[in-house]
């Protein structure tokens, strides 16, 4: 029978170790099978197993059905003309947005036992003869296989499709060569497992797991005799299979995801009889041959690294964000400022209701441009200002259509025909182009900046530059730990450093200092004073800045009397007992004094309790654990209104950023604390139980990145689209006081904002779809600018063209911000749901629609999306989804907060982090190591791995590791010497080894927008939990399935939606 995409062969035709005379009988054993690169020969895969899935149908005689090979010839193209889908297969889907049913609930009560083998998608009314049921039900062969197939695979594969590759044929037999499968033998028992159970026992049946909630209640991981796809009945093991493990790492996790019937969680779920062990028992599952993430990024690393990507062609997909690219801007916004889901939207909003695919933008305005790229040119039009479409407002771009000679022109977003004004004529040439076309960058170049007009600025006069305000909370914790002196001598040098105009001297940016506990100490820091002056405000109820002149200030001009002050807050507070704060009054104070001083800005508060002192915005415990788990759930993650959503306006409307620092011991209802940061384009960091020895490093190494990153100021958005469809919806650090405009009090380097696009029309297929964003800011000189960013996408009625230009970067921080947006309005399993159900529905229409016919038993997933499944249950596993009562609310709440600002490089790194094992580096190399796939599997005790999401980064360390590396990294003679309590960094020594980890280190920090902590770990010890957390191809240690589970889980709900 014809196949597309990837063919998996039977992953337990040979075998188990130490049964012999087997070993020569299936030929030598062939080449490691790896994915092929988008577009390369489809390599073969072994099929994970499953017994949550349905069998294809059998002929009523019980045998196998009848030959299909050829039915569709062998010149299917994967994507090309329609292909009919089989006759059964109407999808049931649900309005988008509408709680699907519930697709797990369906699974909660396993079958009674004698039904357990019967197969479930039957036409028959009889089960087949038990001799039957081990033979191949999708072989192409009109009698049963030969006695020695009887074990091959009862669904050939889990099929995943690549574009534009040839169909493969089903082999024949178990020594077609055209099957490049890996055979592998048992591998040894996981690390951290207890020993292996006596060959008795039997694993749980994936057909009956206990299903409290989606994926959080997942059952362990599925038995060898569990097939993706085909038999819907189970074998128990063989001697050397791996039953169920309890505890942390192996089996069913206890707790609340355990509600729900237990049926078939334990090796009683199912009955096996002496019948089904006809044949050599069967082996376990290779995890290569399911799609890896790290060789997804190794092929387009491949493929497309070192090399310029040129933005002239419409609705191309760029390189993945992990790919190094140079940008050539021709014509469309550089994917670093703009990525989108798809770059081929569906022409109708139909089409788009059907593939459930999101159709958004994740634009990054500020995004760092590398130095061999050129920054964006400023273009100047004088009084006269930017060129603007009278209709609907649309800057002058390279998609606007000059007609009549060049007098006039037609605009692309609405339109509309607009005069050409006199100082801005020009000829056209032969092409209808106009001659000064490569002159002016809004003419030939996707991104570029306008000098804005007075009539931009507020109150038409221009702006001020912006201040800083530093606000340390000078309460006991504070002191005593020894922060508030590391922050003042930090101050000293840093304050040197405040971002600049290019090409200017020195910051145009002021900077005021206030201190506080209960009470407010303003301070005055003129360059006149021979020393600093304090001013208290003991009246919090009622906020005022008690100065005017003196309070903001420029460093250089007054660095004497503020270096003076920064050493003397230590002292002055040495003795201080007060342990109670104040927070709201801390922002309407840095409010108020930009306020006054007619100017946008930034605080920078340093803070370290729950606001519980009299006054306005105290904070009371409202960390209820017994909500986790509940339909009231969400209430932990809401914030309290009243004080802080008032705040949150008079910032905005004054351009004032709240970044937070705080540094709490215990719950701080994160929630609340955090709204206003997150809704004014700033930033939440939080050291939890701070110590300056450990964290001291880590948090310095933030304030710096944090006060030097490049900055907008005062920013206000407005997406603009073309006819037939608009921005809908926006998810990031801003505030929306209309449907439209997006504010931000301050949009820096690491700030995206998600944008979504819903259809009122039908597009064309010939003019795309235009996308321009403008942005009005004001910069740290001072100088009000206009920022616009262009991007023409593809419009297609052909569902395939969207899948093919898929990106599941941009798709996974779309869902990830979706989510924890609508966790704060719907249960979490509501949420969970709706994000399992979606994914379902996406991979059933482009079954249905744009693969090659194939058997019901195969999952079959686009090229550009064949990882979705890992990132989506990576995303279903983070701690703001999962309902655990072990975890802190306040790291859930910060967890989602900090995403919600997120691009895309930080959510793919965080989804999927990196593990590059260190042991067997190339010291004379330059590069960072190639990651291995982020997976308990690939540790091994002889390693040593390095880990990093962009958040953490951990040193594991085997426990058989040798002692050379020991050595050389650490300068102890082995594991055992090496106290890893505390240690947060590594020695610099002289040699090859210690030189390589510090530059991967090096290199790796400074891709990312926070400084990662470093903790070191040593295999069993206690920190290792954490850093299991991380491998998110492993069931989650808080509840969540693993990968493999997840991809049968997902495979169910399509097969669900076709039938």
């Amino acid at each position: 029978m014809s196949q597309q995409g990837y063919v998996a062969t039977p992953p337990y035709s040979q075998a188990q170790a130490g049964m012999g005379g087997y070993s020569t009988g299936f030929g030598n054993p062939p080449p490691q099978s790896h994915y092929g690169a988008y577009g390369s020969q489809p390599q073969a895969y072994s099929a994970p197993p499953t017994g949550v899935l349905k069998q294809p149908p059998s002929s009523p005689s019980g045998m196998p059905p009848p030959p299909a090979s050829n039915h569709y010839g062998a010149s299917i193209q994967q994507n090309g003309s329609f292909s009919p889908p089989p006759a059964a297969s109407a999808p049931s889907m649900s309005p988008y947005g509408q709680a699907p049913h519930n697709v797990y609930h369906s699974m909660a009560q396993g079958p009674p036992p004698n039904q357990q083998l019967t197969n479930q998608m039957s036409a028959m009314t009889h089960a087949p003869p038990p001799t039957q049921q081990m033979t191949n039900q999708m072989s192409s062969m009109a009698q049963g296989p030969p006695p020695t197939q009887q074990m091959t695979n009862q669904m050939s594969a889990m099929n995943i499709a690549g574009y534009g590759q040839r169909p493969m044929h089903v082999p024949q037999s178990p020594s077609s060569s055209a099957a490049p499968l890996q055979f592998q033998t048992s591998p040894p028992p996981a690390m951290g497992h207890p020993p292996l159970s006596p060959p008795g026992q039997q694993q749980a049946a994936m057909g009956s797991p206990p299903m409290g909630s989606p994926p959080m209640g997942m059952a362990g991981p599925p038995g060898p005799g569990v097939s993706l796809g085909g038999g819907g009945h189970q074998q128990p093991l063989g001697p050397q299979s791996y039953p169920q493990q309890p505890g942390p790492y192996g089996g069913q996790m206890a707790g609340p995801q355990m509600a729900g019937p237990q049926t078939g969680a334990f090796p009683a779920g199912f009955h096996g009889g002496p019948s089904q062990m006809a044949g050599p028992p069967q082996k376990k599952l290779d995890p290569d041959s399911i799609p890896s993430t790290t060789q997804v990024i190794q092929d387009d690393q491949a493929k497309r690294g070192g090399q310029v990507y040129a933005t002239n062609i419409r609705g191309q997909v760029p390189p993945l964000v992990t790919t190094n690219f140079t940008v050539q801007d021709q014509g469309n916004a550089s994917p670093r400022f703009m990525r989108c889901t798809t770059y081929s939207l569906p022409c109708t909003a139909d089409l788009a209701k059907q593939c459930k695919v999101p159709l958004a933008a994740i634009i990054k305005p500020f995004a760092t441009v590398p130095k061999n790229e050129t920054p964006l040119y400023v273009v100047n039009h004088g009084e006269a200002g930017p060129i603007r479409c009278n209709r609907c407002k649309a800057y002058m771009c390279p998609y606007m259509q000059f007609i009549d000679g060049g007098r006039r022109y037609q605009c692309a977003f609405c339109s509309c025909v607009n005069e050409v004004p006199v100082q801005y004529f020009q000829h056209l040439d032969h092409m209808g182009r106009r001659m000064d076309l490569y002159e002016r960058p809004e003419l030939s170049l996707g991104s570029y900046e306008f000098i804005a007009t007075m009539d931009y600025c507020k109150n038409n006069k221009p702006p001020n530059p912006p201040a800083y305000i530093f606000m340390i909370d000078v309460s006991y914790t504070n002191i005593k730990s020894g922060l508030v002196k590391l922050i003042c001598q930090e101050l000293k040098t840093l304050l040197d450093r405040l971002p600049k105009e290019d090409g200017a001297d020195s910051s145009a940016i002021k900077v005021g200092f206030v201190t506080y506990n209960k009470i407010l100490h303003f301070y005055n820091v003129k360059s006149a004073l021979a020393q600093p002056q304090m001013m208290v405000v003991s009246d919090v109820a009622e906020m005022f800045v008690p100065l005017l002149d003196g309070f903001l200030v420029n460093f250089q001009e007054s660095r004497a009397v503020i270096n003076n002050l920064l050493d003397q807050i230590p002292d002055m507070f040495a003795d201080t007992s007060e342990s109670e704060t104040v927070f709201a009054p801390v922002i309407q104070a840095g409010v108020d004094a930009l306020k006054a001083a007619e100017c946008s800005g930034k605080l920078f508060i340093f803070h370290s309790s729950m606001p519980t002192a009299e006054a306005p915005g105290k904070l009371k415990n409202r960390d209820d654990r017994k909500l986790v788990g509940t339909e009231k759930e969400k209430i932990l993650f809401q914030p309290q209104r009243g004080v802080y959503e008032q705040l949150t306006k008079d910032c905005v409307a004054q351009g004032c950023c709240v970044d937070l620092f705080i540094f709490p011991n215990q719950y701080v209802d994160m929630a609340t604390m955090g709204d206003v940061p997150t809704h004014t384009g700033g930033s939440v960091y939080k050291y939890s139980n701070f110590q300056v020895e450990v964290d001291g490093q880590h948090f310095l190494s933030d304030l710096k990145r944090d006060v030097e990153k490049s900055i907008g100021f005062d920013a206000i958005m407005r997406v603009r689209t073309g006819t037939g469809f608009r921005a809908t919806d926006f998810f990031g650090a801003l505030y929306m006081n209309n449907t439209t405009d997006v504010e931000m009090a301050a949009v820096d380097c690491d700030k995206a904002v998600t944008v979504e696009f819903k259809h009122d029309d039908t597009l064309s297929e010939e003019s795309g779809a235009v996308i321009q964003c403008a942005l009005l800011y004001t910069t740290v000189g001072g100088q009000r600018r206009l920022r616009i960013h262009n991007l023409n996408l593809n419009c297609s009625s052909q569902l395939s063209e969207l899948y093919k230009s898929c990106e599941t970067d941009a798709l996974i921080n779309f869902f990830a911000k979706s989510a924890y947006r609508a966790m704060l309005n719907q249960p979490l399993k509501t949420v969970r749901e709706i994000l399992v159900n979606q994914t379902g529905h996406m991979l059933a229409c482009y079954r249905k629609n744009c693969a090659s016919p194939s058997a019901a038993s195969q999952l079959i997933l686009p090229d550009a999306m064949k990882v979705f499944p890992v990132y989506m249950n990576s995303l279903l596993k983070t701690p703001s989804l999962v309902s655990s009562t072990e975890l802190p609310t306040d790291d859930r709440a910060f967890h989602s907060l900090m995403v919600m600002g997120m691009g895309v490089e930080e959510t793919q790194i965080l989804l999927y982090p990196r593990l590059i094992p260190l042991h067997n580096m190339d010291v004379s190399s330059e590069s960072v190591p190639e990651a291995v796939r982020c997976s308990e599997e690939r540790l091994s005790e002889t390693g040593a791995f390095l880990l990093e999401n962009g958040l953490y980064m951990f040193l594991w360390l085997g426990q058989a590791c040798p002692l050379d590396l020991i050595q050389n990294l650490f300068n102890v003679p082995s594991l055992a010497h090496l106290n890893t309590e505390g240690q947060t960094s590594l020695p610099v020594l002289d040699n090859p080894h210690s030189r390589k980890l510090h530059s991967i280190i090096s290199i790796i920090s400074q891709q990312r927008a926070k400084s990662m902590k470093l903790l070191i770990v040593k295999q069993k010890d206690r920190g290792e939990m954490l850093f299991r957390q991380h491998l998110v191809e492993d069931k989650g240690l808080h509840g969540g399935a693993s990968y493999m589970d997840f991809l049968c889980y997902v495979h169910r709900e399509v097969r669900q939606l076709l039938t």
